[in-house]
């Protein structure tokens, strides 16, 4: 009897298993064809009736890290890893944080990374991407991301502005306290330099929306700290720094074969395609460092012939005296003109 009774249980147990997998395989078969909203749908539906499923969905979604990392930039040099974890730790708990250093110098790269240990967490961060940490605004994105997260919008370029002519004791607080009456700041710091700390005379103002960034433009020329300062557009003051560095072009030159067919020295054949051009001088090759040859020894002298001895003839010698006066003709004339008769 026991033995049949535990033969039974086991048919049951065998069927329930083959039950749920064919159960299991009809559901599969009829969210297959489903598209990614409605099943969100769905699962959000499910999870807000059923805490079960709630927090199955919330370990599957945490399962991954790059859901749960947050990629944080703007960072004041002075920040330090645990700073950076003060500021965030009151979206959730954190998993890891650390600012990243440079390797050569050990100084601050101005960014770091945040990791929680779930995923609401980040999103709840991710809520609020902007806030002050060493009175510097920082901006946060996941970092599966990049550098590129939080300003993907197409009009980032309408709405980040350029200030210059700032005062040594503006910092980025007052900065961004100063420009905050236009309107909602996303991001925004005085430049610094990394090796003194010290201000570099300008900064950067991102709003949320370009309607905030218009107002800032409308009176391009502010009095702030005692200085008028100039706000325009980042885009373009970037634009014009790129122009003023650019390098003179080069000029390609087509250069002509030399009288006989020959390349003249240090310039290319014509047809050789390979294009010359400014400035001069050009390189020339070195001469070989083997000297010139002597020149051809002069062939031995003709052989000398016997002198020829002349007969010696006397000259005629001039009478000694005045020489003798020249013929005169008629009329005092030379004796070959005559006058006419």
């Amino acid at each position: 009897m026991e033995d049949m009774k535990k033969r039974k249980m086991d048919e049951g147990s065998n069927n329930g298993s083959g039950e749920t997998s064919t159960t299991q395989d009809y559901l599969r078969s009829l969210l297959d064809p489903l598209n990614k909203s409605q099943l969100v749908d769905l699962l959000s539906r499910l999870g807000s009736q059923y805490p079960s499923i709630a927090e199955e969905i919330k370990g599957l979604a945490s399962a991954d890290p790059v859901h749960r990392k947050l990629f944080v930039r703007g960072l004041a040099w002075n920040t330090t890893s645990e700073t950076l974890c003060a500021a965030f730790q009151m979206h959730g708990e954190i998993e890891e944080g650390a600012v990243i250093y440079d390797k050569v110098t050990g100084k601050s790269r101005g960014y770091g990374f945040i990791t929680y240990k779930h995923m609401e967490s980040a999103q709840s961060a991710l809520g609020a991407p902007s806030r002050l940490i060493d009175s510097r605004m920082a901006v946060c994105n996941l970092a599966c991301e990049g550098l590129t997260g939080a300003s993907t919008t197409p009009d980032l370029a309408q709405r980040k502005l350029y200030i210059g002519g700032l005062s040594p004791e503006i910092s980025s607080e007052m900065l961004l306290n100063f420009f905050g009456r236009y309107g909602d700041i996303e991001e925004g710091s005085v430049a610094y330099d990394k090796d003194t700390n010290e201000s570099r005379g300008f900064g950067f103002v991102t709003y949320k929306t370009v309607e905030a960034s218009k107002k800032a433009i409308d009176d391009p020329h502010k009095l702030f700290g005692g200085r008028t300062i100039i706000v325009k557009l980042a885009d373009t003051h970037r634009s014009k720094t790129v122009q003023t560095h650019l390098p003179a072009p080069m000029v390609p030159l087509q250069v002509p074969m030399g009288a006989g067919g020959y390349a003249q020295p240090g310039k290319a054949p014509a047809g050789s395609g390979t294009p010359v051009g400014y400035p001069y001088p050009q390189t020339v090759a070195p001469y070989p460092a083997s000297s010139y040859p002597n020149p051809p020894v002069a062939p031995a002298p003709y052989p000398t012939q016997s002198q020829i001895s002349y007969v010696q003839v006397p000259s005629k010698k001039e009478p000694l005296g005045h020489s003798p006066a020249p013929p005169v003709g008629m009329g005092g004339y030379p004796p070959y003109y005559y006058p006419k008769q």
